[in-house]
């Protein structure tokens, strides 16, 4: 059996279960890439399999909350560019979990979500100065910015599929691409509450999802709720620049903790 319930979760392990669960909201609404830790908590109280099928409905939750809250700053040209790729990542993901174990999981989301920090971090070093800030939201139409946009859709999509560490690939992607704050964060909410919702019935076909796991969800998605109001209020107290070395750093943390768990 691959699901977890809340009867095979120890106090201890519940009450590490319900931190993350307030980061996921944090993240969300703050810090987008922050829930990378939450992915490590699950993955260290569960079994990394079913962590994923907990964690899906639980992630679901704080997608809903950061729609409600930066439904207005989305930008859907970026989008509907990203959305094919993701499918044939989710795809590609799927498959990857019909023969992968823990730790194939562990290591494959690891790596990536290092090499796509240090990529970001090169490309960033290295940009000019002089372009604007925004450039990237609207240089996606470029044929360079299409294949940008393609490979980190479909590295996404894997990797949302496989561990639910999406996020980490696609605010790398929106950080390259020059998103601001609160587009990023908006573009971001919208993003996951799509391809999460859309994983369901791969989640629930792999026997990660039922209805006796639903319930620890129930019980971790009351803690949701208060990481995301306090991740709204953080985020107004965050300038743009600590707001990407905290996306960045993010990512690096949640790749570390994959490979050396």
């Amino acid at each position: 059996m691959d699901t977890m319930t809340l009867w095979h979760v120890t106090p201890w392990g519940f009450a590490a279960l319900a931190c993350a669960a307030l980061l996921v909201g944090f993240s969300k609404t703050a810090v987008s890439g922050a829930n990378t830790v939450s992915l490590a908590i699950f993955a260290a109280v569960l079994p990394a399999r079913a962590s994923t099928g907990v964690l899906l409905p639980v992630l679901i939750a704080g997608d809903v909350l950061a729609v409600l809250t930066y439904r207005r700053h989305a930008h859907w040209p970026t989008l509907w560019r990203l959305f094919p790729a993701v499918g044939a990542g989710v795809v590609v993901g799927t498959v990857f979990l019909m023969f992968a174990d823990d730790g194939a999981v562990r290591v494959s989301i690891g790596v990536i979500l290092l090499v796509m920090a240090g990529v970001t971090v090169w490309r960033r070093r290295t940009a000019d100065p002089g372009e604007s800030p925004e450039a990237g939201a609207g240089g996606v139409a470029s044929r360079s910015g299409r294949i940008k946009a393609r490979s980190y859709g479909v590295l996404g999509g894997f990797t949302t599929m496989v561990a639910n560490a999406g996020g980490p690939v696609m605010s790398m992607y929106l950080l390259s691409a020059g998103f601001r704050k609160l587009g990023f964060l908006g573009t971001s909410a919208f993003f996951f509450l799509i391809v999460n919702v859309s994983k369901l019935p791969f989640s629930v076909g792999l026997g990660l999802i039922d209805a006796r796991s639903l319930l620890l969800d129930a019980a971790l998605v009351l803690f949701v709720v208060p990481g995301a109001l306090f991740g709204k209020w953080a985020v107004n107290r965050i300038d743009q620049r600590l707001f990407e070395r905290l996306v960045i750093a993010a990512t690096v943390l949640g790749g570390l903790q994959l490979l050396l768990r």
